[in-house]
């Protein structure tokens, strides 16, 4: 027999993973957990990272993203020079191959917010719209996350700094 504690304790964690749950569908594509990391300092720009995996049979193609927060809203991806440097480069469109999951993420592809028009709190949702040549515009919120504590013995700087 299970107590009343143990059923309450069940219930509210299962009641919690759609709370927390941060996803969203469009057709063939799932579109996980948009995120902004906090910037350490009064910043006008912030990184903009998610998963998009397409289920479907047919490719598509990721074409923009449109936002209120900030003036213009681009995706980039970081590319790596063999002197170790890293620069960001401005994407056109993203490919989505059918059964594939791209990730956008530090050193990768990215979305950049630039000419943020007010600081980022940790715990906000930004709405946003990303824009998918096939799926069409999908509206996501871009939850604000409080920054990570860097990993002992961690270096390096943060790539995104200069934008």
């Amino acid at each position: 027999m299970f107590s009343n504690l143990t059923r309450g304790l069940a219930l509210a964690a299962l009641l919690a993973v759609p709370a927390a749950a941060h996803d969203y569908k469009a057709g063939d594509l799932a579109i996980a957990h948009p995120a902004i990391p906090q910037p350490l300092t009064r910043a006008m720009s912030a990184g903009g990272f998610f998963a998009v995996t397409n289920t479907g049979l047919q490719a598509d193609r990721l074409i923009g993203v449109e936002v209120d927060f900030a003036e213009r809203a681009e995706v980039h991806i970081t590319e790596h020079g063999t002197d170790g440097s890293a620069k960001m480069v401005h994407v056109e469109a993203i490919d989505l191959p059918p059964g594939e999951t791209v990730t956008f993420e530090r050193g990768g592809y990215h979305v950049m917010f630039m000419g943020l028009k007010s600081g980022l709190e940790a715990g906000a949702k930004l709405p946003g719209t990303l824009v998918f040549e096939k799926a069409g515009r999908v509206a996501v919120d871009f939850a604000v996350e409080a920054p990570k504590k860097p990993e002992p013995g961690a270096k390096g700087k943060d790539p995104h700094a200069h934008h």
